[in-house]
């Protein structure tokens, strides 16, 4: 019998060789990606006819797989990371976010059980301690000191299906029919809370009204939740926004953390946007009464210079986080279980399997330092400020909703077609990118300013872009 030829894995010279092609390959991206532009001229289905139908059966070469990144990639790449991105909320990277983010894809640690990755569940809980500190969240959210904890999810959107799911088993288990449930949120919350709550099985989905602010109304969901009463079902779950998609709208925690409290309902922050901005203690006053929530999230891969995925989840008491979905098979037993220092956060989240996400944060936030990643969000805020103050004098323009943080909501006073040419003459220059959309009927025009990359100069040419393509009055 013959033997096996050795498998073609690349040689450690080879690794080596190509490993410092891709750096080089992405160090001339970041420094010449002002240059492109910001979304291809591609139409649907022309990356795709450029691929074989079917997988190789012989090994290519590597130098052929690299140069497919420029002649068969890039064609095809949106640049979330341009420094005229504007576009929906950032998504943040870092080169250092990304040299992580390399180191943990080559370990390749599963970091189910503490027993099978301590140093990858032992930076995670360290460093979403640190987290709760810098963004002045209530310190019974540290693992090392509270009831509380933390956890790496994929996005906001799996931490808020997990606060339903956690919600609807604590309902079940003090006997409430599933069928007779209600969650709640605010009608300019977002999508995720009505997927979550379908995910989850709430069959009664409540989207509550909002005052002139966008914010949730209080009475509003008194009101609703009298409503249920009457007809016999469940007051369960309710989310604050501590930053809405469509206008970064904030919502009244305290007023509603105390209806939850009332009814016993799991309440939900969400701040997958806003909760970025909490690193500066100026902007803390925008969710007051957060240390009355019972989960929260945000995500550092919006706005904290680290590459998705990275979204933190906290609970206020991590014991019913647990208790929810702690499963022990035979097979994942080990000296360890017992062990209350040995956190296995497969326990913490609906997959069993989990990548060394923390290892990037953990890099960020080492090599920026808190008073750099300030800095950061401070500038944009600032910039935001001026951009929004122009705005407001050009009497070509309106502000459609307060300024809370670095998105700036206005729209051409010459209705909602002047509105919708100017977005569109705007994201055809190549130079810039927003997002055009529609609040109660008006349309209106987003214009997020965090990427990574955006100097003053970027708002600037955006102004002028502004200035140039909207129809006088």
């Amino acid at each position: 019998m013959s033997t096996p030829e050795p498998f073609p894995h690349l040689s450690s010279e080879e690794f080596r060789k190509y490993g410092y092609q891709l750096v080089d390959w992405l160090a001339e991206y970041f420094s010449g990606i002002d240059e492109m532009k910001v979304i291809p001229d591609v139409e649907p289905g022309e990356i795709r006819s450029m691929l074989p139908e079917q997988a190789p059966e012989t090994a290519e070469d590597m130098e052929d797989i690299i140069a497919d990144l420029d002649r068969v990639v890039m064609p095809g790449m949106a640049h979330w990371q341009h420094p005229g991105w504007f576009a929906f909320f950032p998504s943040g990277v870092s080169p250092v976010s990304v040299l992580g983010e390399f180191v943990a894809a080559g370990l390749a640690t599963q970091g189910m059980m503490w027993s099978t990755a301590p140093a990858a569940t032992e930076i995670e809980n360290t460093v979403l301690d640190w987290l709760v500190e810098l963004l002045g969240l209530p310190s019974s959210w540290r693992l090392d000191t509270g009831p509380g904890g933390g956890v790496l999810q994929m996005s906001a959107s799996d931490s808020t299906h997990l606060s339903l799911a956690v919600a609807r088993y604590h309902s079940s288990e003090a006997g409430h029919p599933t069928d007779s449930l209600v969650a709640y949120g605010s009608s300019q919350a977002h999508s995720s809370i009505e997927k979550g709550a379908r995910i989850a099985g709430f069959r009664h989905i409540r989207s509550v009204p909002v005052d002139t602010f966008f914010s949730l109304d209080v009475d509003a969901l008194q009101q609703q939740i009298d409503l249920d009463l009457a007809e016999g079902l469940i007051p369960t779950w309710v989310c604050s926004a501590v930053g809405t998609t469509s206008t970064t709208a904030m919502d009244p925690i305290r007023p509603i953390a105390a209806i939850a409290k009332k009814y016993g309902m799991w309440h939900h922050a969400d701040a997958a946007y806003a909760g970025s901005a909490m690193i500066c203690p100026e902007f803390r006053e925008l969710q007051d009464g957060v240390e009355l929530v019972d989960s929260y999230t945000f995500n550092p891969h919006k706005w904290l210079l680290t590459n998705f995925d990275c979204s933190v989840f906290w609970v206020a008491d991590r014991s019913k986080l647990i208790n929810a979905l702690s499963i022990l098979p035979a097979y994942l037993k080990n000296e360890s279980s017992e062990n209350p220092s040995a956190v296995d956060y497969r326990d913490w989240h609906v997959p069993l399997g989990r990548r060394f996400r923390a290892l990037k944060l953990w890099f960020v936030l080492r090599s920026y330092g808190a008073e750099n990643l300030r800095s950061f969000v401070r500038s944009h805020v600032d910039w935001a400020k001026d951009l929004e103050g122009r705005l407001m004098t050009d009497p070509r323009f309106e502000i459609v909703a307060p300024r809370t943080l670095a998105l700036v909501c206005f729209r051409h006073v010459g209705g909602n077609e002047a509105t919708k040419q100017l977005a569109k003459a705007v994201n055809a220059s190549g130079t810039s990118y927003l997002t055009p959309s529609v609040i109660e009927g008006t349309d209106f025009i987003r214009v997020s300013i965090g990427s990574t990359w955006t100097e003053r100069r970027h708002i600037e040419a955006l102004w002028d872009l502004f200035d140039e393509n909207a129809v006088a009055v």
